[in-house]
């Protein structure tokens, strides 16, 4: 039967360190511990700046005087918890000033004890239940601090991944995002779909760099972008908008966003692409295909006066139009160092090639398939939106 696991400081004696300035009583508390059933390693100091010295991540367990010829009071307890926050603290206290001990423990201290009133056995009952103390609260606050990690998660991830506005009931609408290596926090990868008057407006970016800053300025740039589309600009001003948010708002001068931005017309026939250090979408219809470059602009923040040119796209009567972050493409193919690249890309589509219109478990289910080529989580953050149509669709 299993049971709690092993903490690697469990093995051999526990560590106490004794910060006491009187001899006599740092002799009992030798004593009290030489005769417990627990084996304890005791170091003894005098003062705190020879506990300073002393402490170390394996210590577990500090008998504390609050009277110290260098420190005393709170003032001793709040510098040793600051420089052992692993370690419980237990203060010493005479019968006359119990009422510290008591100050102690609020302050953060798991327990205290009463100079003269202990024996060897409930000195040692003191320490072991202290440390498990210390051990559940630390427990519990790396258990919270998850929790208010996965709440920040969450609203990034709105914010980066929002709902779409879509009142086209022929357009489909799927997508994908996974971080890289599953990292708990989300990278600087946003997308967004709009339609306009009949217009359907699709826009996907990576900014540089994984962290809150990139998170925060993907946010940044998605937002403005569907101001900008709901405001009625039109598509050939945005990407210069954007550019500009890139320089006013990021966190490095070196920081900079790729973008890909699909603006399809009212009929889905055709459609205008903007490019900004992005590559092209893929096209799905009668065969696979990534979608002619044609001439793009700059990422954006990385040059002053970019120009991002439409390319003209016709589209068949029934498409899928995919849109994706470099995380994808730089998968490793096995064990070396060859990348799956946009060429292999296109290849495990074709592969995985998917009905239209594309259902939504479909780019999860190319997003494992990609996984499983690299041989394990990619390193990058990765999404994907799709749009599709199929033509005769029934209402």
């Amino acid at each position: 039967m299993s049971g709690r696991p092993v903490d690697p400081a469990d093995a051999g004696p526990v560590r106490v360190i004794l910060v006491e300035d009187d001899h006599g009583d740092a002799f009992l508390v030798e004593e009290l511990l030489a005769g417990a059933r627990v084996a304890f390693e005791l170091t003894w100091v005098q003062n705190l700046a020879d506990a300073t010295s002393a402490i170390d991540a394996g210590v577990r367990c500090i008998l504390l005087d609050l009277n110290l010829p260098d420190a005393t009071g709170m003032d001793g307890l709040m510098r040793i918890l600051e420089l052992a926050p692993q370690a419980a603290v237990i203060v010493l206290t005479g019968l006359a000033d119990e009422h510290r001990g008591v100050e102690a423990v609020a302050a953060g201290a798991e327990d205290y004890l009463v100079k003269g009133q202990v024996d060897g056995e409930l000195l040692a009952r003191a320490i072991r239940f202290a440390i498990e103390r210390k051990r559940a609260d630390s427990a519990a606050l790396r258990l919270r601090e998850a929790e208010l990690l996965a709440s920040e998660n969450a609203r990034m991830e709105r914010a980066l991944l929002p709902t779409p506005l879509l009142d086209d009931d022929k357009v489909h609408f799927a997508h994908a995002y996974r971080p890289g290596r599953r990292m708990a926090l989300l990278g600087g990868d946003f997308f967004d779909v709009i339609e306009r008057d009949g217009t359907v407006f699709a826009l996907i970016g990576d900014v540089s760099g994984h962290g809150p800053d990139e998170a925060a300025l993907g946010v940044c740039l998605r937002i403005a972008w569907r101001t900008l589309v709901l405001s009625g600009v039109p598509a050939a001003g945005m990407l210069p908008v954007l550019d500009m948010l890139v320089v006013r708002e990021r966190h490095s001068p070196f920081a900079f966003a790729t973008v890909c931005m699909v603006v399809i017309t009212p009929d889905r026939r055709s459609a205008d692409m903007y490019l900004a250090g992005h590559p092209s979408p893929i096209l799905v219809s009668e065969g696979v295909e990534q979608l002619p470059m044609g001439p793009r602009g700059p990422a954006l923040g990385f040059l002053p006066e970019g120009r991002w040119p439409a390319v003209q796209l016709d589209l068949p009567p029934s498409w899928a139009l995919l849109l994706f972050t470099d995380g994808l493409f730089e998968a490793r193919v096995g064990n070396g160092t060859d990348r799956l690249g946009e060429e292999g890309l296109v290849e495990l589509i074709a592969a995985h090639r998917p009905d239209l219109p594309v259902t939504d478990g479909w780019p999860e289910s190319l997003l494992d398939a990609v996984e499983e080529r690299n041989g394990g989580a990619l390193a990058d953050d990765a999404a994907l939106v799709v749009l599709s149509r199929r033509e005769g669709e029934s209402e």
